[in-house]
């Protein structure tokens, strides 16, 4: 047995840890065993990749099986990443069509949790774009599933939290591109009319996505940094760096957090002196459209090795909660106005777009969704009740990847499908079988 816990250091669970190196040893592990779920990379921020008993990683499960460049047609082991994909296959002209905020992320993992990115609102979820999966259910047999076979247990499984198997295998669709560069155009937005504004403006382009100053108060509440961008053509990239190479490199790592941070480092004054900052100098390249690279725009915090540590000891909580269009502007104003009034939220906070999702208990619903990292201290778990009931009361609900906390009452006011899910596992034998922390503690 050894403590685990997800990207947020909170909680810290002892579980017992497996590790196959081949899908066909999966089977032999789980006879016999109950309270076990899988785990890719450990980028869910709570406990929903913590099993209450065993908790079975991908890690090794990591071999590109085929690729079919006429039809972008890509079969993988579930425990390859986001990272390893495009590493290999950005250099010759493929990318993945949605990607989330870090590309340390399985396929496995991205498609339990039906990842979204900065383009949902155009393109859907990550398991928009899955043709197929090989999934093991809890008795050891391996199914394959898609929306012409197995149908509904394939849409249980895509945004399912690894709760109906174990899987195993992954195809894939990717996209051609003609380089490794992205155009942006960065939008400034005073106040939280404007950032909305600018994100359906923004809707036309293939990326959008608003970095907003959720300390901001007044008439600067959610005053917002909107960057809008495409995919650049050969024509782009020569117009803007001709000399530049067409598929840059992915990044190397940056500097890592040697330690867990200090809990004053980030204090109010400090967060909102950078914001200030942050702002100001986003709002010099206002409209200039820029070449940049795929690596930094879609997943920034990546170059900061250990980056969650800056939040201590204790960990950090995500609150991201969706919230319909027809409430968006009420209920967007008035959660920030209580984070800005409460001023310890952090630097992270991301607001975008985003349309319909077909999982069984995908997160996404046509609205607005809202990200916000804090710090954990005794006072915040009764103040993310309060957001809670303002989530839920507008229709809403909450992002199970990044869930550590909420109440069994909120969880089942916002996911109409939790009843089918749990149908589905019983027919399945995964009741007791598959058992994460998150569906222990949600009562999935």
């Amino acid at each position: 047995m050894s403590d685990l816990a997800g990207w947020g250091n909170y909680p810290r669970i002892p579980t017992e840890q497996l590790v196959p190196a081949r899908a066909e040893a999966i089977a032999p592990l789980l006879a016999g065993r109950s309270g076990l779920v899988a785990r890719g990379q450990g980028r869910a921020y709570g406990d929903a990749a913590v099993g209450m008993a065993t908790t079975l990683t991908s890690s090794r499960l990591n071999r590109m099986r085929r690729f079919d460049p006429a039809s972008g047609e890509l079969t993988v082991e579930a425990g390859v990443t986001i990272a390893d994909i495009l590493a290999t296959y950005v250099p010759r002209g493929f990318f993945l069509k949605v990607v989330p905020g870090t590309k340390f992320v399985s396929i496995g993992g991205a498609i339990a949790a039906d990842v979204h990115g900065k383009n949902h609102h155009r393109d859907g979820g990550f398991g928009d774009h899955v043709i197929a999966l090989r999934l093991m259910l809890p008795n050891g047999e391996i199914v394959t599933c898609s929306r012409h076979a197995n149908a509904e247990l394939f849409h249980a499984t895509v945004g399912g939290m690894g709760l109906t198997g174990i899987i195993v295998e992954a195809t894939l669709v990717l996209m051609p591109i003609e380089t490794g560069w992205l155009v942006q155009e960065t939008h400034v937005a005073e106040d939280l009319d404007a950032a909305m504004a600018a994100l359906e403006r923004t809707a036309a382009h293939t990326y959008s996505v608003a970095w907003i100053d959720c300390l901001a108060r007044g008439r600067a509440l959610g005053r917002s940094l909107i960057y809008a961008a495409d995919h650049a053509s050969a024509a782009d990239k020569d117009r803007f760096a001709p000399a530049r190479d067409a598929f840059p490199p992915q990044r190397r790592a940056g500097p890592s957090m040697p330690a867990f941070m200090p809990s004053f480092v980030l204090n109010p004054l400090a967060v909102r002196g950078f914001n200030a900052l942050y702002f100001r100098r986003g709002a010099r390249q206002a409209l200039t459209p820029q070449l940049v690279h795929w690596d930094p725009y879609f997943f920034p915090l990546d170059t900061i090795g250990h980056w969650n540590r800056i939040y201590g000891p204790r960990g950090f909580l995500q609150h991201q909660c969706v919230i319909p269009a027809a409430n968006a502007r009420r209920v967007l104003a008035e959660i920030l106005d209580r984070v800005a009034r409460r001023g310890s939220a952090s630097f992270l906070a991301v607001l975008k777009q985003i349309g319909d999702s077909h999982g069984l208990m995908s997160f996404p619903l046509r609205g607005y969704t809202l990200a916000m990292d804090f710090p954990i201290q005794d006072s915040l778990f009764g103040f993310l009740d309060e957001l809670d009931a303002i989530v839920t009361a507008a229709g809403g609900r909450l992002y199970l990847a990044k869930d550590a906390r909420q109440s069994r009452a909120t969880f089942a006011a916002g996911y109409a499908g939790l009843d089918g899910l749990r149908d589905i596992r019983r027919c399945i034998g995964a009741t007791d079988k598959l058992v994460s922390h998150l569906s222990a503690r949600l009562g999935i």
